[in-house]
C-alpha cells in the first residue's frame, strides 16, 4: 500500500474518507474546546500528513497553547505535515518520521490531553487493537480524550473496541452512526495514568489490504 498516494482520496469531496476526515476534525476541535485552561499536549499515532490535527490547529483559538507530536513512518507524509505546520506557524508542533508503534516516541509527551489513534485500528490485528487500547492508559491523562477510527466492514469491530476502552476505564463520549460508512469514536479517560513502559511496541502495522487477504484465505 502506498500510504502517500492513499491520502489523495481525502480530496474527493463526498468520499467516505473525506467525510470521515471532517468528522475527526470536528471531534478534534471539540476536544480542544473542552480541554482545561492552560498548556495542552497532543500526540498522534500514524499521523499521515497530519491534516486531521493541523487543519484544526491552524485557526484554533488555543493553537499556541498546544504542544503536539505527530509520528508517521512515511517520510513523504511527514514532509507534507512539517510544511503545513511551518506555514501555519505552529511552532510547538513536532513531526517525527518513525515507527509510531514504538512507545518511546511519546516518552516526554505523556500523559497527554488528546491522543489521536486514527487510521490505525483498521490496519492491525484484533489482539493488537486490544493491546493498544490498554496502552492508552499510559498515553492519556485523567480527563484526557482519545479519538480513534475503524472501518465498519464485516465483521464490525467498533462495538468490541468500545467494550475494550470501557474495560480500561475510558468513558464513551461520542460515536458515529453505524450507517455513516466509517467509524469514529471519542473516549474520555476516567482512570489514573500508568507509568510509561519504555522499550515496548504497541502494535504491528499489517495494513488493511493484507488483513483482508488473510481473512479471505481463512474463510476459504
Amino acid at each position: 500500500m502506498d500510504w502517500n498516494a492513499w491520502h489523495g482520496k481525502y480530496d474527493v469531496a463526498d468520499s467516505w474518507m473525506a467525510r470521515r476526515l471532517r468528522t475527526v476534525q470536528s471531534q478534534t476541535r471539540a476536544a480542544l474546546d473542552d480541554a482545561p485552561a492552560g498548556p495542552l499536549k497532543v500526540i498522534s499515532l500514524c499521523a499521515g500528513d497530519g491534516r486531521d490535527l493541523l487543519h484544526v490547529l491552524s485557526d484554533h483559538p488555543r493553537r499556541h497553547e498546544v504542544k503536539a507530536r505527530l509520528v508517521e513512518l512515511d517520510a513523504r507524509n511527514t514532509a507534507v505535515a512539517s510544511e503545513a505546520a511551518r506555514l501555519a506557524k505552529l511552532d510547538n508542533v513536532e513531526v517525527v518520521t518513525g515507527d509510531a508503534s514504538l512507545i518511546d516516541h511519546y516518552r516526554d509527551m505523556t500523559p497527554a490531553d488528546l491522543v489521536m489513534v486514527c487510521g490505525v485500528f483498521g490496519n492491525i490485528t484484533d489482539s493488537d487493537i486490544e493491546g493498544t487500547i490498554g496502552a492508552c492508559e499510559q498515553l492519556c491523562k485523567t480527563g484526557g480524550t482519545v479519538i480513534w477510527t475503524r472501518n465498519r466492514a464485516a465483521p464490525d469491530r467498533v462495538p468490541m473496541i468500545c467494550d475494550w476502552f470501557g474495560e480500561q476505564g475510558f468513558e464513551l463520549q461520542w460515536l458515529s452512526e453505524p450507517g455513516a460508512g466509517y467509524g469514529v469514536g471519542v473516549h474520555r479517560f476516567a482512570g489514573t495514568p500508568r507509568r510509561l513502559r519504555t522499550g515496548t511496541r504497541l502494535f504491528e502495522f499489517v495494513g488493511y489490504d493484507v488483513l483482508r487477504q488473510r481473512e479471505t484465505a481463512q474463510s476459504g
